[in-house]
């Protein structure tokens, strides 16, 4: 019979009150481990996290994983909540998966219990920093992390080792439309590529462009080529859409510089932002101040 022992680690309080996430030790962060926790649990017991952000898995890292369980077992037990039915998962959705693909019936285990909202966390941290993870998975965990804990694109970075840009141009993916999100998704697209597009509007003119590059091979470099220079070729007019090339350049500049997107037109700046807070983030950034001197 199985022996349920609480793992208590430093909790994600503490982990995310450190200036950077050490990622390497993420696990051994929340819960501390020795044998007396670790118990084996069925693998047809298990059922996936429910917030688990990641939709896609690669089936070739998965089959690399599963053979090398084959070889040298489980190295770290994964963690998971008790539930009514079984047992909900919170971090090792890779393992648990290959291990399936493996054959095996069992795996060691930690059991713990985090709130919904902690599992949440785990769950999109735990995927964060993973290679293979695809670009949209990827800033849906980044804007639900900045969503959950009220960080700035900023903090985020910091926290996370990213550069402020790197998160600003992930975000923008997410402004692209479904099916665009789609390609990038099956790789059809590469991120950069989908970062050239995110900075447009006309939602007829990035899926325009999108078919070109994938029908015509077309290198990121040309793709700017043909954004900056509106050398495209649209399916219908766009009236009172002329704008200079120059300007363009500039949207995308402070576009990058404050992570919001930027419309510049008859001697005008537009910056769109969602809130008060987002408001005063980005007077921070201009480096001004409002108040009583």
């Amino acid at each position: 019979m199985e022996t349920k022992k609480k793992a208590l680690g430093r909790g994600l309080e503490q982990l995310f009150t450190n200036n950077v996430i050490d990622f390497d030790n993420f696990e051994k962060e929340i819960v501390t481990e020795n044998k007396n926790d670790v118990v084996n649990i069925k693998l047809d017991e298990i059922r996936s996290n429910p917030y688990q952000p990641r939709n896609t898995f690669n089936e070739e890292s998965l089959k690399e994983l599963a053979v090398s369980i084959k070889e040298y077992g489980i190295v770290q037990p994964i963690i998971v909540k008790k539930s009514i039915k079984g047992y909900e998962l919170i971090a090792g959705e890779r393992r648990t998966r290959a291990s399936k693909m493996a054959g095996l019936t069992e795996i060691p285990a930690i059991i713990k219990d985090f709130t919904d909202q902690e599992m949440m966390e785990i769950a999109l941290i735990e995927n964060i920093q993973r290679e293979d993870l695809n670009p949209i998975d990827e800033a849906r965990s980044v804007l639900n992390i900045i969503k959950l804990r009220g960080f700035t694109q900023e903090e985020f970075a910091t926290k996370f080792g990213k550069s402020r840009s790197y998160i600003t141009n992930l975000l923008g993916l997410l402004n692209l439309p479904d099916n665009i999100q789609n390609m990038l998704v099956k790789g059809m697209i590469s991120q950069s590529h989908g970062r050239v597009l995110s900075k447009l509007e006309d939602k007829d003119q990035i899926e325009l462009l999108a078919n070109k590059v994938i029908k015509e091979n077309l290198n990121v470099r040309e793709l700017e080529k043909l954004v900056n220079n509106r050398e495209i070729v649209k399916r219908k007019p766009i009236v009172n859409k002329v704008q200079e090339p120059k300007y363009h350049i500039y949207e995308n500049v402070i576009s990058d510089k404050i992570g919001n997107k930027v419309k510049i037109s008859k001697n005008k700046i537009e910056i769109t932002f969602d809130s008060v807070k987002d408001l005063e983030r980005i007077m921070e950034i201009f480096n001004i101040t409002i108040g009583d001197e």
